[in-house]
């Protein structure tokens, strides 16, 4: 009796050999990016966040994938993966891409990123320049992803985040609560003058407890001198 010889399983590779970024410019703007959506769904526990992060999503199927610069599925937990394999997030697709433009970057590798992601549901793509500072916004009607024309502002109806554009100027994003999207060096920044500012405070906290206390014990030596002279303080009528 002849058996069948089993068949290998599928590899789905966790890294597809590409660079992250060619630069930092990109790499700066893909960092940014990622960790401030880390930051503003820190508390919710079922939304992840990933960059670079290779992206599955046919199982039986280890060519078709794709790695966005920045990407978001709602709906699906936080934690570590070596790859987003469609099939065993609940067949969630990421809802949100990003991607940063390098200079290496050609219109048909765009082109068939923009499809890929047509095809397999994402619902928002984003496509930042930063070199000419444009920005470009698909949403999903249907079953295609479509340009929105471009406006100064544009609000995520799945992120609640806000991108502001102005000629010439680098692209601006704000969280809900309208904090400004900033680098990790801005944001260190912000920390240490937070921190400068609380010690501030507590040091002229201090000052005015010890002004008090200076205070009552001259009210108290100057009591005690009162009694001394036969005066009682309590008595004295202004």
């Amino acid at each position: 009796m002849v058996h069948p010889i089993p068949k290998p399983d599928l590899v789905y590779p966790d890294s597809d050999g590409q660079p992250m970024a060619d630069n930092t410019l990109q790499f700066q703007w893909i960092v940014t990016i990622k960790e401030n959506l880390e930051i503003l769904f820190a508390d919710d526990p079922n939304i992840f966040v990933a960059g670079d992060l290779l992206w599955y999503p046919i199982k039986g199927n280890n060519k078709t994938r794709r790695a966005p610069d920045v990407m978001v599925a709602i709906g699906r937990p936080k934690g570590y993966r070596g790859s987003y394999k469609q099939w065993e997030e609940d067949n969630i697709a990421p809802q949100v891409v990003f991607e940063i433009l390098s200079p290496g970057n050609t219109l048909s590798e765009m082109g068939r990123k923009l499809e890929f992601y047509q095809t397999h549901g994402v619902e928002e793509y984003y496509l930042y320049n930063p070199y000419v500072m444009d920005l470009g916004i698909w949403q999903r009607q249907g079953a295609s992803l479509l340009t929105i024309a471009q406006t100064n502002s544009w609000v995520s109806p799945r992120l609640g985040i806000r991108f502001g554009t102005q000629l010439g100027e680098p692209l601006q994003i704000w969280r809900p609560d309208g904090q400004p999207f900033l680098t990790s060096v801005e944001l260190d920044q912000r920390r240490q003058q937070a921190e400068a500012e609380r010690d501030a405070a507590q040091a002229a906290r201090q000052q005015a407890e010890q002004e008090r206390d200076r205070s009552l014990e001259r009210a108290a030596a100057l009591a005690a001198q009162l009694k001394a002279l036969g005066v009682d303080p309590d008595a004295i009528v202004e």
